[in-house]
């Protein structure tokens, strides 16, 4: 666990007052402080974040879903590869800055990371939640103590299929109403699952299944570029 600095120290030790055990550090002090709670904790944890005179997190700044599939599992055959950033996984590539921060992954696919911030103390904090059922990921609402919550679990919702209990109008924000699947997972078909178009005949947008044929992308490593050998420069 890599140390604080002392422009987190003393907000850690906020948090670890008033949070105790329900709250765990991550280990990714390059994107800011961030904890991880468990689904039963979420909205305790957050009235006392928001309502705490020491923590005062009284707007939320933005929920986003994040899916795990597979993520740090893929090896790159490269000679030059690190463990951080996309090269990440060449033999042993889950230490260092590109490790991931929750041992938990491999066994839960979905989370939802809660941006905070609080006016009061100028500090930001970053709170993860794991979804615990894969098929069907679920995690209350927090609107009742955000109000901003509003459209962020309605994206998450419509972007992920994360369902969240308790909020007042969850429909999709992004996508149309005849719109099937989540696009932002990772296992959505690049081609989509349906189609629209509008019929004359009906008056109306219909969809259809798609036609495109399904392919299979892979990327492509430019190991030597014969555009910079010497011998192959014009004049």
């Amino acid at each position: 666990m890599a140390e604080l600095s002392g422009k987190y120290s003393s907000l850690a030790e906020a948090v670890s007052a008033q949070l105790g055990e329900r709250a765990r550090l991550l280990n990714r002090p390059d994107l800011g402080l961030g904890y991880e709670v468990e689904p039963a904790d979420l909205l305790d944890c957050c009235r006392v974040l928001r309502d705490s005179e020491g923590l005062a997190f009284d707007m939320l700044m933005d929920l986003c879903g994040v899916d795990y599939l597979n993520y740090g599992q893929d090896e790159w055959e490269t000679s030059s590869a690190t463990n951080t950033g996309f090269s990440r996984g060449v033999s042993g590539g889950r230490s260092g800055e590109g490790a991931i921060e929750d041992s938990h992954q491999s066994v839960r696919r979905f989370a939802v990371v809660y941006h905070l911030l609080s006016i009061t103390h100028n500090q930001r904090l970053r709170l993860k939640v794991f979804c615990d059922d894969e098929q069907r990921p679920m995690l209350d609402s927090v609107i009742d103590i955000w109000a901003s919550a509003d459209w962020f679990e309605r994206e998450a919702f419509d972007l992920y299929g994360i369902v969240f209990r308790g909020h007042p109008d969850l429909r999709r924000l992004l996508t149309d109403y005849g719109f099937i699947g989540h696009p932002f997972r990772k296992d959505f078909p690049l081609i989509g699952n349906v189609e629209m178009r509008y019929d004359a005949e009906k008056g109306r947008v219909v969809y259809e299944p798609v036609s495109i044929e399904p392919r299979t992308l892979v990327p492509k490593t430019i190991r030597d570029d014969n555009r910079y050998k010497p011998d192959l420069k014009d004049g």
